[in-house]
């Protein structure tokens, strides 16, 4: 740190911030639920921005897994603020089970806080996510069906019901009522489907209201008084760049904005308090649903990803697609979020491997092209340019420094930073917290 800015901060002129996000750089599932909980050690606050029920973390202490739905990987830390930001949709239900089954497992959740500002899944939500993706026929985008996408329309629609409205039984009753009336009708009309009865889903979210009182507040006014304080805020995101609404694979995408630039309005918080981007790399690559993946592999090679990474969703448990290492989606993830480290996570599942490809571009028609395609008819179509690197053969799982991977994992990692733009700042190589090799100080 330099003298200039030190007498600044000696003066209250700068403020030494430790806000940090981390956030996928694929279509999901890349481990970002072990990369939280490994800095959340270090972190006071853990704050989730956006997504809902359809994102699952799954993370492994002192061997026992636990698979998270909407709960902030902090929870599993004693004394940490867990942070449920506005951008997120809650399904009272869903957090409640949650919650319970975190306090049965002997973790306190007094920490934890829900955004008043947050939306509400409601049962017709979840009846038109499933209707919906039915007549969609052979069309379909591979929704979970938790009612996620259904929930986002309301709200951006101006019709959604809020955490803060479901504190209130006046005005929660008055939009359930006008809600209600308008769903029915359509379900019925359009889906030849019956829809809710008033009173049974008045008195059942009325009593998760009470349930949930306890931990409503003002979330966007804590995080940034958290700032303020110095404290170090870690900031998760869900699902992953590729499944972002603006710029992913639409429409096989999520209905929010998982990239780094949502924390803002996610959390309530201004962008000039950042202070690092942490971008989750699974070492291979992998999607759930529907939608083009150039590097997709339908061979034995596929199947023995899966099979070795046990690549099965954590809400789904649908099967996942397995392909090599795209680094121009990791790249195209870099520029979007300004990713300032990489997270690679599952190194160990390419321990035997002999051979690996890492797509460095595309070809479209004969032709290099330079940026990621909009359309998804040109993505089907792309050729990966793939460079072949030697594989290490030999298990990575106890190692615990950079210095000591094989040459060519080294060499295999360090050419994804080289093509994706970006620096190398944790290897994952295994599920277990220990299984974590730092390379920079992440909190700054």
């Amino acid at each position: 740190m330099g003298i200039v800015k030190q007498s600044l901060i000696r003066m209250g002129r700068v403020k030494i911030m430790s806000a940090i996000i981390v956030m996928g750089t694929q279509w999901g599932d890349e481990g970002k639920g072990k990369i939280v909980d490994y800095l959340a050690e270090e972190a006071d606050v853990v704050a989730r921005y956006q997504g809902g029920n359809n994102a699952g973390h799954t993370v492994v202490v002192a061997g026992k897994e636990f698979k998270l739905h909407l709960l902030p990987s902090g929870i599993l830390y004693k004394g940490k603020t867990c942070v449920i930001g506005n951008g997120v949709v809650i399904d009272p239900g869903v957090l409640l089970k949650e919650i319970k089954g975190m306090q049965e497992k002997g973790f306190e959740t007094v920490g934890l806080k829900i955004s008043n500002r947050a939306h509400v899944i409601m049962p017709y939500h979840r009846l038109l996510d499933e209707v919906q993706e039915k007549y969609r026929g052979e069309h379909k985008i591979g929704t979970t069906k938790r009612g996620i996408g259904p929930c986002y329309m309301d709200k951006n629609s101006r019709n959604g019901i809020r955490i803060v409205d479901l504190m209130d039984t006046e005005e929660f009753s008055e939009k359930l009522k006008r809600n209600l009336e308008a769903n029915n009708h359509l379900l019925k009309a359009v889906y030849g489907v019956d829809g809710f009865d008033y009173e049974t889903v008045k008195a059942e979210y009325l009593g998760y209201a009470e349930e949930l009182r306890c931990y409503v507040a003002d979330t966007s006014a804590a995080l940034n008084q958290a700032i303020k304080q110095g404290k170090k805020v870690l900031f998760e995101g869900a699902q992953a760049t590729m499944l972002d609404l603006d710029h992913g694979t639409y429409p096989y995408v999520t209905s929010s904005n998982p990239i780094a630039g949502s924390v803002g309005p996610g959390a309530g918080i201004g962008p000039t308090k950042i202070s690092n981007v942490i971008g989750v790399v699974k070492a291979y690559t992998t999607r759930v649903g529907e939608g083009p993946f150039p590097t997709e592999l339908f061979d034995e090679m596929g199947d023995h990803i899966r099979k070795v990474g046990h690549e099965y969703g954590t809400t789904t448990g649908r099967p996942r697609r397995c392909g090599w290492l795209d680094a121009c989606v990791v790249r195209y993830a870099v520029d979007l979020s300004g990713i300032d480290y990489m997270a690679i996570t599952r190194l160990d599942i390419l321990d035997a491997v002999k051979t690996l490809k890492l797509c460095v571009a595309y070809k479209y028609k004969g032709e290099v092209i330079n940026e990621f395609p909009a359309s998804l008819k040109v993505l089907a179509e792309v050729e990966p340019v793939y460079e072949e690197l030697p594989g290490w053969e030999s298990d990575t799982t106890g190692i615990r420094t950079y210095a000591d991977l094989p040459l060519n994992a080294r060499l295999y990692l360090e050419r994804l930073s080289e093509v994706a733009g970006t620096k190398l700042g944790i290897v994952s190589v295994g599920p277990g917290r220990d299984q974590t090799i730092i390379m920079a100080e992440m909190y700054k």
